[in-house]
């Protein structure tokens, strides 16, 4: 098995993708923070000291997912053309689910810009909280799908 991400001499490289032809590419990615009644309650009538939890989170996950080269290693800088966030309030876990969704038209994926957006997001929201609850847990950060590129689609 040849790892795409080491060169001949077991260097690291950057894969060229130079040769694969642009596609649109969508990637749907989601995760969890659970947090306690009072955190929950915080967030809902917006009363966090911080400032406005979710309305924060949601420009956190969009800068996540824009600087994803920057924080990840082999990334190739992309021209996104879209990333949409949703956030779900879970009122019995209680807790946020938040789904991020990266698009564009490129020659490699838009996987690891959704998955960093959650998990951008989803940091944020701890940082917001963790004043009121230091017992959150960031759970199930996942692919939910991924279309377009050669290795097709995927839906969980």
């Amino acid at each position: 098995m040849t790892l795409t991400h080491l060169d001949k001499k077991n260097k690291p490289r950057m894969v060229d993708v130079s040769d694969k032809n642009p596609t649109e590419r969508i990637a749907t990615a989601s995760g969890i923070i659970a947090v306690t009644p009072e955190a929950y309650e915080a967030v809902i009538a917006n009363t966090a000291k911080k400032g406005p939890v979710l309305q924060t989170a949601v420009i956190a996950a969009i800068q996540g997912a824009k600087h994803t080269p920057d924080l990840i290693p082999m990334c190739h800088p992309l021209m996104l053309t879209s990333v949409k966030t949703d956030i779900e309030e879970l009122p019995d876990l209680p807790g946020f689910r938040l789904i991020v969704t990266a698009k564009l038209v490129g020659r490699t994926g838009v996987e690891m810009e959704a998955l960093t957006g959650v998990s951008v997001g989803l940091l944020t929201i701890y940082d917001m909280l963790k004043a009121i609850d230091k017992g959150m847990v960031i759970q199930n950060i996942q692919l939910e799908s991924k279309s377009g590129g050669r290795s097709g689609d995927f839906r969980r």
